[in-house]
């Protein structure tokens, strides 16, 4: 380091890649002493002249102001106050063309002078010195201090450095052609900015400071090395003069041989660099306590007729500097902020000056021509060559065109300072330097929307975090609490109580107190399990509620339907099902009828009419005594069944069935089946002997009205009958089919009556249990009985036409029989066969 130190006092300067060598023009302007303008008509100040964020407006309109008072105040990181540059009045505070290449509207606040440029209070300081770094920093913040060398970067981050700086670079080169406020002002006020160096080697400590100047300057070299004389740390160094050495990393080469790394800062390797105007501008908020609200600027060009550096409030338009400086435009007039090299064509002259601002050329078409149209490039490299960071422009530019944005950043395109150097160079006239300049405000969009996605997909983590420990707490609140675990010497102390009982003699007294000891431990962890659980008293409460009175409605319902007479509804009842009975059997002889083959002779049909002509008749004689028989089991059962109107109706209905039944087994085998229904009921069940008395009286009476049914039906088939015995044969195998098919379709709807009674009865109905059981018990025997009887009973019919009656028996009962149901049918036929023709054998020989 001191070798380095010993190198830069002797004045040994290190070159750095690239650069040009453009024409000055720099003795238009600088031939002349600053000029101070009058007052402009309005003054158009702009809230943001910085990098960073806005400060807070603390006037309004109509509002009356005075110089130097603060027009905003910081209020986020980077924010740097603006101050009201003359005394007047606010007329508008609105949105107004901005200072850049967009000319995008900005917030402006409007102020008319009022002609006075009366000071509002200042606060000088005579021995800065004396002040604390925190304090120095707050006046440098206050007083609006910002880089006025073009990056309008805030001076008082700079000077409150966290880091060891080393180097403090004075920045005096301006190396841009035709700008002179630098130069001019070193001539003027050399002693101004060497106080203002001064006061940041206070703040920053450096080793050395080093105040690089270019060679075409000697007039600002004089000026600079007589105002620093007496202090040894402050040293003028002479560079060449080759552009664009006035650049940050390329001065702070040039003078220490030092490169800042890739997307660094200069303060990463302990070196900070300012511009004079920005130290000129602390010297002022200092020592004179004046805010910054005006700077130097440079009016050249040859369309102005008095080419000069002038002191211009911030916020006077450019229009107003031109006219007072003698401004004769030509066609098609071109005004450019800043040097021809990295300035920008104005798109209005009503812009207002900002801290950044330091030239307004206007040129004519022989001195700044316009640009020709873009060709095709030749790869010359010339821009490679020219550039001062040692990049690839013409890849860049590739990149740039195609927005290959991730190539881009490969290629270090942020490393780009925009001096325009390849631009000037390049003999395809390819404006290198816009395209840059899209790419990086569209990079930096792109950066911008992945941040605030980073952001909203943050979030949208926490949110889901949230919900989800929400949704667990909510269902852990229900849970039981867990037992706290006991610790070891409690554990212990139980194990040994245990232990004592254990080994004590067992006495009563003692069996006593250790009972109600285990009783008081329950009690106690039965109130603590209580009140872990959930309290659910009032939803127990209401439920009970509901059932009384869901009691009490069905206690006034039953006694209202017991009130009504019972004798009456019996009656109704029965009838009903009479009437049900008697559609049904006649709905199944017409079944029986139609399904039956038609006999080929006539005399058959008038037989087969004559039998079904009898069955009607009986039917109807026997639906009284159905009714009766009817009625007394429903007056049997209702004396059995509980006061239920509905039990003892569907008792009833159970008992009909049953009665039909067992009227239909009783023809054929009455002893047998009362013999097996008393043994399935239990002995010692009374109700279930009333019920067996009940079944055998319905069964001697279904015998008596079946004797009689046979004998008229006899009698009728005689009379109708021919006298031969062939015929009265087969007619009387018809008969015994259509009985046979009547028996099953009432065993049937017999079935179907108990399932429908079945599914209204209660499930805990044991009387209507044993009823069923009975009635199924009779069924089963009747059917068997009347199978039986109709084998054997099949000696007067042929065998053609016996196997076409059990043929179409078998295909109206049963429609969709298997294939094992069909083979049962066929052996049952043949065996029916055999015996038909058995018997017509026996018959013959007798």
């Amino acid at each position: 380091m001191e070798k380095l130190i010993a190198q830069i006092k002797q004045g040994k300067v290190w070159p750095f890649p690239g650069g040009i060598h453009p024409p000055g023009q720099k003795t238009i302007s600088n031939s002349q002493a600053i000029a101070r303008l009058p007052l402009p008509d309005k003054l158009v100040v702009p809230l943001k002249q910085h990098i960073g964020a806005n400060g807070q407006l603390i006037v309004e309109k109509g509002q009356q102001v005075l110089k130097g008072q603060a027009l905003t105040k910081p209020v986020a990181n980077w924010s740097v106050p603006i101050h009201a540059p003359t005394s007047g009045t606010i007329t508008d505070i609105c949105q107004m063309p901005s200072a850049h290449p967009s000319a995008l509207p900005e917030l402006c606040v409007i102020i008319e002078p009022d002609g006075q440029d009366s000071w509002c209070a200042l606060a000088p300081v005579t021995t800065p010195s004396q002040l604390s770094h925190e304090q120095l920093i707050d006046i440098i913040h206050d007083r609006g201090i910002a880089g006025m060398g073009g990056a309008g970067f805030p001076t008082y981050i700079k000077a409150d450095s966290r880091k060891a700086i080393e180097y403090f670079i004075v920045n005096a080169v301006e190396c841009e052609p035709y700008i002179t406020a630098d130069d001019v002002l070193m001539r003027e006020h050399a002693a101004g900015i060497i106080a203002g160096i001064e006061i940041m080697q206070q703040l920053l400590t450096p080793t050395l400071t080093i105040v690089g100047i270019e060679d075409n300057k000697p007039e600002a070299i004089a000026a600079m090395q007589a105002a620093a004389e007496y202090n040894d740390k402050i040293i003028i160094q002479t560079v060449p003069t080759v552009y664009p050495s006035g650049g940050e990393k390329q001065l702070i080469k040039l003078l220490t041989n030092k490169e800042v790394p890739s997307g660094g800062i200069p303060a990463d390797i302990g070196v900070l660099v300012q511009n004079v105007g920005t130290l000129f501008a602390v010297h002022q908020a200092v020592y004179e306590g004046k805010p910054l609200i005006e700077r130097v600027i440079t009016v050249t060009g040859n369309t102005i007729h008095n080419p000069g550096n002038v002191w211009a409030l911030l916020g006077t338009e450019i229009k107003h500097l031109l006219d007072c400086q003698g401004f004769s435009p030509v066609p098609q007039q071109r005004v450019v902020m800043g040097g021809p090299m990295m300035g920008f064509t104005l798109p209005t002259v009503r812009i207002g000056v900002v801290k950044t601002t330091n030239c307004i050329l206007a040129p004519d078409h022989d001195e700044l021509a316009e640009p020709g149209p873009e060709k095709a490039c030749i790869r010359c490299s010339a821009c490679a060559d020219a550039c001062p960071a040692s990049l690839l422009p013409q890849q860049l530019q590739w990149f740039a065109k195609s927005k290959e944005y991730d190539k881009l950043k490969e290629h270090n395109l942020f490393d780009c300072i925009e001096c325009g150097a390849c631009a000037y160079v390049c003999p395809s006239e390819i404006p290198l330097v816009q395209y840059y300049r899209v790419a990086k405000v569209e990079i930096k969009e792109q950066q911008a929307e992945q941040v605030k996605a980073e952001r909203a997909k943050e979030r949208f983590e926490l949110r889901k975090q949230r919900l989800e420990r929400e949704q667990e707490a909510r269902q852990n609140r229900h849970k039981r609490k867990p037992a706290a675990e006991k610790s070891a010497d409690e554990k212990q102390k139980i194990a040994d109580a245990l232990a004592r009982v254990k080994n004590k003699p067992a006495k009563d007294d003692d069996k006593s107190a250790v009972a109600a000891a285990i009783a008081r431990a329950k009690a106690k962890k039965q109130n603590q399990e209580a009140t872990l659980e959930p309290d659910n008293s009032d939803v127990a409460l209401e439920r009970a509620v509901r059932k009384e009175q869901a009691r009490k409605y069905k206690e006034q319902k039953a006694a209202s339907s017991t009130a009504a007479d019972p004798d009456d509804k019996k009656s109704a009842v029965a009838a009903a099902i009479a009437r049900a009975k008697a559609k049904k059997a006649a709905a199944s002889e017409d079944e029986s009828d139609n399904t039956t083959a038609a006999p080929t002779d006539d005399k058959k049909a008038a037989v087969a009419a004559a039998i079904a002509r009898a069955k009607a008749k009986k039917a109807a004689q026997a639906e009284p005594a159905a009714s009766v028989e009817n009625d007394n089991s429903e007056s049997e059962v209702a004396t059995a069944s509980p006061a239920d109107d509905k039990k003892a109706a569907v008792a009833a209905a159970i008992a009909r069935a049953k009665a039909k039944k067992a009227a239909q087994a009783a023809s054929v085998e009455n002893d047998s089946s009362e013999s097996e229904v008393t043994s399935t009921s239990p002995a010692d069940d009374k109700k279930a002997a009333v019920a067996a008395a009940i079944a055998r009286a319905k069964a001697k009476k279904a015998a008596q009205a079946a004797s009689v049914e046979n004998d008229s039906s006899e009698s009728e088939i005689t009379t109708a009958s021919p006298a031969d015995d062939k015929k009265a044969a087969v007619a009387a195998a018809i008969a015994r089919a259509k009985a046979k098919k009547a028996a099953q379709a009432a065993s049937v709807e017999n079935d179907n009556s108990e399932s429908e009674v079945a599914t209204a009865l209660p499930a805990d109905d044991k009387k209507a249990a044993v009823a069923a059981a009975i009635a199924r018990a009779k069924a089963k025997k009747a059917a068997k009985a009347e199978q039986a009887a109709s084998v054997e009973n099949d000696d007067a019919e042929n065998e053609t036409s016996a196997t076409a009656i059990n043929e179409a028996e078998i295909a109206e009962d049963k429609p969709e029989q298997t294939a094992q149901d069909k083979k049962k049918a066929a052996v049952a036929a043949a065996i029916a066969r055999a015996k038909a023709k058995k018997l017509q054998q026996e018959g013959s020989d007798k």
